[in-house]
């Protein structure tokens, strides 16, 4: 079942979320249910806090990004890269950072670089309540660090500078005021455009 998406300007948005345990009602409808409106919306990750759902859980497939864009290249890192973490834990976030143009389900129309660690460590349980601790790097360790961050009550746009904030402002209270509708109908950005 396709799940409403929450926009920007809602408070859960801006919510430490908590964690959960093996008794969490309906999980496994929850995570297939994250899962179907992550595809109908072209995601490649969808947090539980968009989906209304303060919880420390987010689902992952960057396999889009493994497909030949524009330029004829993807991402082969990538291509089975389906996850599902439960009270994920980053232990460390490491590398030079690298810029890439990011968008958010709950901020429709608006993708900007970010910059973000190439490399991430994390720990986290997967949708069997088993224990996982993995090193990431590219486009995996971006994805799951921009997920991370909704468990943590942010956005990426916290990322940009004031002055790109200031720019977009007229378009994100456009959203907050929903005037902008969320919906299911994502394009993938290009995995190449890196500055």
């Amino acid at each position: 079942m396709k799940l409403p998406i929450v926009a920007y300007g809602d408070p859960i948005l801006r919510k430490k979320a908590e964690e959960i345990d093996e008794d969490y009602p309906n999980l496994k409808g929850l995570i297939s249910d994250m899962f179907e409106t992550m595809y109908a919306a072209r995601g490649v990750g969808l947090a539980a806090p968009q989906v209304g759902l303060p919880i420390r859980l987010f689902v992952i497939d960057a396999s889009p990004f493994a497909e030949d864009d524009e330029d004829g290249e993807g991402d082969p890192s990538v291509k089975n890269f389906k996850k599902v973490l439960i009270n994920p834990i980053i232990i460390e976030e490491k590398g030079e950072k690298w810029g890439f143009n990011e968008g958010c389900l709950s901020i429709p129309d608006i993708n900007e670089e970010v910059l973000r660690p190439t490399h991430v460590t994390i720990n986290y349980l997967d949708e069997n309540f088993e224990e996982h601790e993995v090193e990431l790097s590219g486009l995996a360790a971006r994805v799951v660090q921009h997920e991370y961050d909704h468990i943590e009550g942010k956005l990426f746009i916290d990322k940009l500078s004031p002055l790109k904030k200031a720019m977009l402002k007229g378009k994100l209270d456009t959203i907050a005021k929903g005037m902008v509708e969320v919906g299911y109908k994502m394009k993938f950005p290009n995995p190449k455009k890196r500055r």
